[in-house]
């Protein structure tokens, strides 16, 4: 399907589109309006997308550019541009289902959701710009800065919790492994644990806020932006693309090898010197996209201008289909939010955690946990409990930790409970996850087998651990593979999502020793005795 691009053809006034035109975009500026809406409160409170608040603005300024200086590229009657229109919206209702499935189990306000639905918006978008540069309609071209202004909204999107988790840590792990190296080079003893740094009378942990996603996303945002409104050579524009990503990595290897440096010669890196540095990283690697842009962009000979073209009197065949499109996406959303608006049960009775968890036990030191309400925001729930128990063995030392989190049923969505397990939370407190072997583990106490555990195996240092763990909803256990699984997720979602009668309980076993040789422990027996009338 090729393009149209004769050198007296310019947009369409839009004062001048056809009236379906003219429906069809103030259906997606609405569209456009309540993903703003959506995406605001990640705006807010993540530092990642800080960038996002320009966004609003620069989508209509690239748009403006795409018809005032864009290539006025325009789409000939041909039957593939009605088989992409038609797969792009089929693409953007699959999204916007699945969004739909998402939000039934862990709310609109997920990474996931939001992820989800900026992709339909995307799809729902480019069938617009499909539809609306048609050649008997104009309104928009279909050129390389329209492309990008729609693109962009990915960038301005929460990136899902399992992608999100993967990046930083490995980024986390590869700025503390160029930094230990750096120091090293210039002479400053320094050991690595993870993502921890120990220097000689400090230790600086490369968080995820250090890890460089924020730079990262930030830059190539920029990159894509200055590539699509300064640059008109294609080769210059996919230059400064592939650019934006390794500038955004170096620069924040420096802001991280400056505040180590600091931190050793015992300046407090924690306050105005972290943020300074935070956003003069953003800064400078904006400034040095936007120098190379306007570097690379060569002043084009300046042309006379073309007569206009009076406006299309053709019926825009591609409107309906758009519209018919819209219109479903738009009932789809309505029937998804009514179906996921639930209140909390308050009054359903709350078993005692502490009560299943010995105070004292014979020849066991006992050690209760009273930090762990400092996490009952990002767990949302303060039903929390947790006790290690230690003693000496002939075998050696033995530690055995038991973890307990309660939820009311229609406190929280499932997913939400189950993307908070030892495979995404211990990694970032330096410990490394080794192999069991297998990831599912029958565990028997005395005759009793309970339901299958998901098993994990970690080491900090040269100490052990072994972990099992079990998530229960209305009592049964839940079994999967990954949570953080765009696939996984979505079998919670369909299979838990529109369910709000059940509680919620998250059980985690964990000790330096196997099972078998913790199972006969007579403190084993009695806390799993506590824990059965709960689903164990």
């Amino acid at each position: 399907m090729a393009s149209v691009q004769p050198s007296d053809m310019t947009p369409s006034p839009l004062a001048r589109l056809p009236l379906s035109a003219k429906l069809n975009l103030a259906f997606l500026a609405i569209l456009v309006a309540a993903m703003c809406a959506v995406l605001w409160p990640n705006w807010q409170h993540n530092p990642d997308l800080s960038h996002a608040f320009f966004m609003p603005v620069l989508f209509l300024l690239l748009l403006h550019e795409s018809r005032s200086s864009g290539t006025p590229r325009f789409l000939p009657r041909h039957w593939l541009r009605a088989v992409l229109l038609v797969a792009l919206l089929c693409g953007g209702l699959i999204m916007l289902i699945a969004a739909g499935l998402y939000a039934t189990s862990v709310g609109w306000t997920h990474s996931v959701v939001c992820f989800s639905l900026t992709a339909s918006l995307i799809l729902f978008l480019t069938a617009g710009l499909v539809s609306l540069a048609a050649v008997e309609v104009r309104a928009v071209p279909f050129n390389w800065t329209a492309l990008t202004a729609i693109g962009l909204w990915l960038l301005c999107a929460p990136i899902p919790p399992g992608t999100y988790s993967r990046l930083t840590l490995s980024l986390q792990l590869s700025v503390s492994e160029h930094v230990l190296s750096a120091l090293h080079l210039l002479g400053i003893a320094a050991t690595r644990n993870g993502n921890v740094i120990e220097l000689a009378n400090t230790s600086v942990g490369v968080a995820e806020a250090c890890s460089g996603v924020r730079s990262l996303i930030s830059c190539v945002f920029a990159g894509f932006f200055f590539a699509a409104s300064m640059v008109r050579r294609p080769w210059a524009r996919a230059l400064i693309i592939l650019l934006a990503a390794p500038i955004a990595l170096v620069m924040n290897f420096l802001r991280s090898l400056i505040l180590t440096i600091a931190a050793n010669r015992g300046v407090d890196i924690t306050g105005s010197w972290h943020d300074i540095t935070g956003f003069a990283v953003l800064g400078i690697t904006a400034v040095i996209l936007g120098g190379l842009a306007l570097l690379l962009e060569r002043p084009n000979p300046k042309s006379e201008s073309a007569a206009e073209d009076p406006a299309p009197t053709a019926v825009p065949s591609l409107q309906f289909p758009l519209t018919l499109g819209l219109s479903l996406a738009l009932a789809l959303t309505a029937f998804f939010y009514t179906n996921t608006r639930s209140a909390v049960q308050t009054d359903a009775p709350v078993p005692d955690l502490w009560a299943a968890l010995p105070a004292t036990a014979d020849g066991w030191q006992v050690l209760t946990d009273t930090d762990l309400y400092q996490f009952r925001d990002t767990l949302e729930t303060e039903y929390l409990a947790q006790r290690t128990y230690r003693k000496i063995t002939p075998a050696g030392p033995l530690q055995f930790t038991v973890y307990l989190a309660y939820w009311r049923p229609g406190q929280t969505p499932v997913s939400q409970v189950a993307s908070h397990t030892p495979d995404a939370c211990w990694p970032g407190a330096g410990w490394a996850v080794a192999s069991l072997g297998h990831t599912r583990e029958e565990l028997r106490i005395d005759a009793h087998t309970l339901p299958l555990a998901e098993a994990r195996f970690f080491r900090n240092k040269d100490y052990p651990q072994y972990v099992w763990f079990w998530h229960l909803f209305g009592g049964r256990a839940i079994a999967y593979r990954d949570p953080y699984a765009w696939d996984e997720l979505l079998k919670i979602a369909w299979k838990y999502g529109f369910k709000r009668d059940g509680d919620q309980l998250f059980v985690r076993v964990s000790s330096n020793q196997s099972w078998a040789q913790v199972q006969d422990e007579p403190l084993v027996r009695a806390i799993f005795a506590h824990l059965q009338p709960l689903g164990l």
